[in-house]
């Protein structure tokens, strides 16, 4: 999450909501927080329309990860500060069972794509063979049996 979104959601200015993190920047290692490059921060405002006129583009803003938010409640701790971080961590939880979730879907409908795909030729050729088996025959010239009235030529006998 970026810093703007986060300080808005604990109420206070992105600027107050930087120099209490840099207060405690050892509670922030890489993994937890990161700055973004000037590259990144151009592309982010680039995306999003009204960027420019709501954020400052004089810095590059910070991007928290799980684990940033969640020592966010270190650093701030008003009572809205606690009530937003205990949000926010249930949203990451809840984000997290849907990827499980989804992860999970998309394994078993592999598993069943793997499972049939060579069923397919077969179920093909039963298909097929159903169909023959549907269509009339052509019917052939019969070579007619018995007595016929005709008398045919002698054959030489």
């Amino acid at each position: 999450m970026f810093d703007s979104d986060l300080a808005r959601l604990y109420g206070v200015s992105t600027k107050a909501f930087n120099q209490a993190v840099k207060r405690n920047r050892s509670r922030f290692p890489d993994d937890f927080m990161i700055q973004l490059t000037e590259e990144e921060a151009v592309t982010m405002r680039s995306q999003f329309v009204t960027a420019s006129a709501r954020r400052n583009t004089r810095y590059r803003p910070y991007a928290f990860t799980e684990q940033g938010v969640a020592m966010l409640s270190s650093v701030l701790s008003s009572e809205r500060a606690v009530q937003v971080n205990i949000a926010i961590i249930r949203v990451f939880v809840q984000l997290r069972q849907a990827m499980l979730t989804h992860r999970d879907l998309a394994e078993k409908i592999e598993a069943l794509e793997g499972k049939y795909r060579d069923h397919d030729e077969e179920i093909q050729a039963i298909f097929e063979a159903i169909r023959d088996l549907l269509e009339p025959e052509t019917p052939q010239p019969r070579r007619r049996i018995g007595f016929s009235s005709e008398i045919s030529a002698p054959t030489g006998r």
